[in-house]
């Protein structure tokens, strides 16, 4: 969408001497203070991102947004018991609620960047809203488990288009240095604390009305945000729009899916089998023949010049590593409180709130403060080593442990960690990106997290579940020795999930520049298309 008034098509016969062509290849456009002339339209100065009317409230309608996606990935786990209950489906089935939006959301994700750029954000930031609520509507009224399985997946789907779009958004909208770190630090905090906020409202929902309700909220999030877009975001298309790249998404999209698959079959399937080992392998091979092509296609999905630039390959990984890490601790710190501790869902979700309440400080400090003068090469890795400490005292509850004492500091830690973590490595994941890489570069930060979080959750649960089951062997199955068995299984969790934080650090620390970000010139300079 471009941030000035709705003049796309004049700007683009007035600029037929080639400035906005070169704006797109890199070169300095004219200074916003030039006046672009129309025929048969009077002169106006065009908006730049930072001079966006209403930008504060522009911030809020995609925070909104990007929050119902991100709680989307767990509100539903609080809900899942009573589904099951109510539609009669197998423990077996039971995965493919989660799995179903796992595979279409990081397989698409790419796509629908690349989507965002082509056609233009609001178009497609309000396509994905109705769609995802639409989705959200048939999921919640299902009357089955194939319908609400199909369901799951069409909220993929629109997440897809949804989720880079609204982050494009933010990178095209922001681009006064000062202002960006503000609204970076915001969107981090909200995209960060979404999966905390999802577990809340699911047990108040599950708890206090029905789990289909954990659907339908969906409704009011997107009628909101659908409002709020329709009245300030400024439609238009990019004038520099970039061709599609099929081949390149045929093998992107296939090799994500397959990851994805692959990954979520090894908590049912075993290792050793075709169905997991095989998806992982032919996944792998997909990918690299993407990253081969992307170096030959006249208009690749994903340009190596998005990636290889050292802070936004740091960033990328940042966020896929903590992705893996962070939604390990939603899902087996809700089962101790829950299983353990004997939390109710309404009781599990307020425990989770000093977290996100610490993750939201921390990443507002980090960006405003912090990565301005210092860059993210020391904030990121002190989050990921925050994040490891947290987790490896985690490792220490157990069947007596108390919510203030125990559960309560190590979460704390974890929070600072995160927000250390996040609005950064968002931030520089996006900054210095021409307008027409924005979608595709801001789908990059989602599939990494999301991927990330897939392949951590199934890891991770695959690994507790091997912990319990050793505990066990030669041992009378008591229900002393099962509820050890459970904190044996949590441990081993909390402990890889470490591991991979102090993995985190190290790539962090080896990759990120020293010194405060440098300013991006020429591209945001000039008009912006949302």
């Amino acid at each position: 969408m471009e941030q000035g008034s709705s003049q796309s098509s004049g700007q683009a016969s007035g600029q037929a001497s080639g400035q906005s062509s070169g704006q797109a290849s890199g070169h300095q456009a004219r200074p916003p203070s030039v006046a672009y002339a129309t025929q048969g339209v009077a002169p106006q100065a065009p908006h730049t991102g930072a001079k966006h009317e209403h930008r504060w409230l522009v911030l809020g309608v995609i925070a909104l947004a990007q929050l119902m996606v991100v709680l989307d990935a767990t509100i539903v786990n609080i809900a899942l018991p009573s589904a099951q209950r109510d539609l009669g489906f197998s423990d077996g089935n039971r995965q493919w609620i989660v799995t179903a939006y796992a595979l279409a959301f990081g397989s698409l994700l790419l796509l629908g960047g690349r989507i965002a750029d082509l056609v233009g954000r609001k178009v497609v930031f309000l396509t994905g809203l109705v769609g995802f609520a639409l989705a959200s509507a048939i999921g919640g009224a299902a009357p089955n488990f194939e319908v609400l399985v199909t369901a799951r997946a069409l909220q993929g789907v629109f997440g897809a288009l949804l989720a880079p779009a609204a982050l494009s958004l933010l990178t095209t909208t922001f681009t006064d240095p000062k202002e960006r770190a503000k609204a970076f630090g915001i969107y981090g905090a909200v995209a960060g604390t979404g999966g905390a906020v999802g577990l809340l409202l699911g047990g108040i929902l599950t708890e206090y009305l029905d789990w289909r309700w954990c659907l339908y909220v969906n409704l009011l999030f997107a009628a909101l945000a659908f409002l709020g877009a329709l009245r300030l975001l400024h439609p238009g298309a990019p004038l520099d729009r970039p061709k599609l790249d099929i081949p390149g998404t045929v093998l992107v999209s296939a090799g994500l899916f397959c990851i994805v698959y692959g990954f979520s079959n090894a908590e049912t399937h075993a290792w050793s089998s075709a169905q997991t080992w095989g998806f992982l392998a032919v996944g792998g091979i997909l990918l690299m023949a993407f990253a081969w092509w992307q170096t030959r296609a006249k208009h690749p999905l994903l340009p190596l010049r998005v990636v290889l630039d050292r802070d936004r390959s740091a960033s990328y990984l940042a966020m896929f590593i903590s992705g893996a890490g962070m939604f390990g601790v939603f899902l087996f710190l809700t089962y101790y409180l829950q299983q353990i501790l004997r939390y109710s869902p309404v009781s599990t979700g307020l425990a989770f709130l000093p977290m996100v309440f610490a993750m939201i400080v921390s990443s507002v400090v980090a960006q405003n403060k912090l990565v301005p003068r210092l860059g993210a090469k020391p904030i990121v890795p002190l989050g990921m080593g925050l994040g490891a400490a947290g987790l490896a005292w985690m490792t220490a509850l157990d069947a007596t442990s108390g919510y203030a004492g125990h559960v309560l500091p190590p979460l704390l830690v974890m929070g600072v960690g995160m927000g250390l973590i996040f609005a950064p490595a968002m931030s520089m994941a996006t900054a210095g990106v021409a307008a027409h890489d924005a979608g595709v570069a801001s789908a990059m930060v989602n599939t990494s997290q999301q991927v990330g979080g897939s392949i951590g959750t199934a890891l991770l649960n695959t690994l507790a579940t091997s912990a319990a089951t050793s505990y066990l062997v030669g041992r009378q199955p008591t229900p002393g020795a099962k509820v050890q068995a459970q904190l044996q299984s949590y441990s081993t969790a909390y402990w890889w999930s470490a591991a991979f934080f102090a993995l985190g650090l190290l790539v962090s620390v080896v990759l990120y520049r020293k010194g405060p970000p440098r300013q991006a010139v020429g591209p945001s300079e000039g008009p912006v298309h949302m």
